[in-house]
């Protein structure tokens, strides 16, 4: 198959919602269509039941929520799929940021009784920004929940998308009959049986045809005549170019864990969904047809083999192949690098591959050498942006609980740092260091993995601090920068680049620092 015909049939998308919409469950559906797996597991916390293929950490697995994005790849109607199943808890929001910078487009899972939720907000926001295209899946269609026009209206209040559904259901909760599938013009009966791979469907060209009344009862055959003249009255129909430019979200209803609408989503999904997207790089704009390799990091992820120590840095490939054995310029260090053993995913599973094409995820070994954000070419210098650091929410001291474990502990915390759990600072004052996330759930899974990966433990002291400031002086030799190090001494850190970082104690103290020295800009990304 030629390099382009390659290129052209990739996916590479992310699922994103609420915690507890249901989205891994859709992701272990999606497997089951693509029959890279034959039981589909449940995001559930006990332990006799199979678990969710995405949910591969030890502690995801206890809490029953996925902790970090997870790698899927496999093949459908002679697409080649590649799933980033992202966590929804908040308190990993900045993984989630940080792999929409590797996608092509999203699918946001909502929650039929619940509706749009506060995770689901921030998260679409980022996605509006970046004009990543979106399909919305509403699942738990068998529950009870909000009537389909109300929730499309809120999609379209809360989240600022411009709606079309290609899907509708008939009837909901102990009256859902099935979907009527607006795209392929069919209609899908539920039974609700989860074991079945796949529900029956029946071809309706004609909505008036007595052979609907049959199949679903008068009543409901007459509502959902009138509901679907509603739709073709109210909401646009649907067109690929606005949808590819982020203009318009079509939408599908379905069960993702009675594996009921998933089929309907996939089919319409491969045939709409973008092709590898060109990116902006600080130097210029590169396209995924291009010869020469070009790729960057977007997660790093130690001990995914917790007997082995090691640390996979996953590579969005952006422009031509990667090849085993080939060597690679590190923009960043300057160096060249060559891998022997680049991997594949599927979840916790790893396959060594020959060649990846743009659009494909890559795990490479890394014995330390990335960081989130750094760049792979041929041997062009370019550098891609958009994988900054937030100003973390929380911060406490670590210390250490076990004096004969130090070298563990801070290879722990260097590595956990570099894969983005958290950030690192460490006060200029007295050297202590100081561990700020954005969300307090953070810290369970830090001092988790620290015991159970690396051996060592730690314990937290709280500290008072509003916000983390990156400081950038227009010039490092005034007399007010001096001024500024030797009065705040006390509130000045250094970060994993050595970048130095304000810790303001107070919304206040931070609005009188920026008056009093005006020349200093503070910022709350680390990229300015």
């Amino acid at each position: 198959m030629s390099f382009l015909k390659e290129i052209q049939r990739r996916r590479t998308f992310g699922i994103i919602s609420h915690p507890d919409a249901g989205k891994t469950t859709l992701t272990e559906k999606l497997l089951l269509f693509g029959g890279a797996i034959q039981e589909a597991g449940a995001v559930k916390s006990n332990k006799i039941k199979k678990g969710a293929t995405s949910d591969f950490m030890e502690i995801e697995r206890q809490r029953g929520i996925s902790v970090a994005t997870s790698v899927l790849a496999f093949e459908y109607n002679g697409i080649k799929i590649n799933i980033l199943d992202t966590p929804g808890h908040k308190d990993f929001a900045e993984d989630t940021f940080r792999t929409l910078t590797a996608v092509d487009s999203v699918i946001v899972v909502i929650d039929v009784a619940k509706g749009v939720e506060e995770q689901t907000e921030k998260l679409v926001e980022v996605c509006r920004m970046r004009h990543i295209p979106i399909i919305v899946f509403i699942n738990k269609m068998d529950r009870e929940g909000k009537d389909a026009f109300d929730l499309l209206d809120e999609v379209e209040q809360k989240l600022g998308l411009s709606v079309t559904p290609l899907s509708f259901p008939i009837g909901m909760g102990y009256d859902f009959k099935g979907i009527y599938n607006i795209w392929e013009k069919n209609i899908n009966l539920f039974s609700g049986d989860s074991r079945k791979n796949i529900e029956e469907t029946i071809e309706i060209s004609d909505l008036e045809s007595p052979e609907l009344t049959k199949l679903i009862g008068e009543k409901s055959a007459n509502t959902l005549r009138e509901e679907i003249e509603l739709v073709e009255g109210i909401y646009p129909p649907f067109d690929k170019e606005a949808y590819l430019n982020g203009q318009l979200q079509p939408v599908f209803f379905g069960s993702a864990l009675n594996n009921f609408g998933v089929r309907e989503l996939l089919d319409c999904f491969i045939e709409i969904a973008p092709k590898p997207r060109p990116k902006q790089s600080e130097e210029r704009l590169v396209t995924p047809e291009e010869d020469k390799f070009s790729g960057f990091v977007f997660k790093i992820h130690a001990n995914m083999d917790p007997n082995h120590r090691d640390r996979l840095a996953f590579v969005k490939i952006v422009s031509g192949t990667f090849e085993r054995n080939k060597p690679y310029l590190h923009v960043r260090h300057g160096k060249k690098l060559k891998f022997s053993s680049p991997n594949a995913f599927f979840a916790e599973k790893k396959e060594i591959v020959d060649i990846s094409y743009a659009g494909d995820i890559v795990g490479l070994h890394d014995t330390g050498n990335f960081k989130i954000g750094d760049t792979l070419t041929e041997g062009e210098v370019i550098n891609y942006k958009g994988v900054p650091s937030f100003s973390p929410e929380h911060f406490r001291y670590i210390n250490n609980a076990d004096p004969l474990k130090s070298k563990q502990l801070f290879k722990g915390i260097d590595q956990l740092m570099d894969e983005g759990v958290a950030q690192l600072f460490t006060l200029e004052l007295n050297g202590r260091k100081v561990i700020g996330t954005v969300g307090a759930l953070q810290y369970e899974v830090i001092q988790y993995r620290l015991e159970h990966e690396y051996g060592a433990k730690c314990t937290y002291e709280n500290l008072n601090v509003y916000k983390a400031c990156w400081v950038d002086p227009k010039d490092s030799k005034s007399e007010e920068y001096k001024d500024f190090i030797r009065v705040k001494q006390r509130f000045l850190a250094k970060d994993k680049q050595n970048q130095l970082v304000f810790l303001a104690d107070s919304h206040f103290s931070l609005e009188m620092t920026q008056q009093k020295y005006p020349s200093l800009k503070f910022h709350f990304t680390s990229e300015f």
